[in-house]
């Protein structure tokens, strides 16, 4: 099995920005049982894609961009980057995908 060359995952911006909204929705409709199972998907994802970054299928619309689907409404969408994983957005499953698929 050859060896990831990847060496971190860093979160963009607007990625943190969709993290922060996501974690107040969360805490506002649900509980912090739901905000701790939200951070935990991610870090199953960064576990998972460090050793494996073309681990997940691209998009449609931009080759260089993958989607993963962590959960039935949840989906990470990154890039590679030389040795990085870059998120660009934590997006909703059930909101306007459009631009991203």
């Amino acid at each position: 099995m050859p060896e990831s060359k990847i060496k971190e995952v860093i979160y963009t911006d607007t990625a943190l920005v969709n993290a922060t909204l996501i974690k107040k929705y969360l805490l506002y409709k649900f509980s912090q049982k739901e905000v701790d199972n939200f951070f935990s998907l991610l870090k199953s994802f960064e576990l998972a894609v460090v050793p494996f970054p073309k681990l997940y299928p691209t998009t449609s619309k931009k080759k260089n961009i993958r989607r993963a689907v962590l959960s039935k409404v949840l989906s990470v969408f990154y890039r590679i980057e030389n040795s990085t994983i870059e998120v660009l957005a934590i997006l909703d499953n059930r909101c306007d995908l459009e631009e991203w698929i």
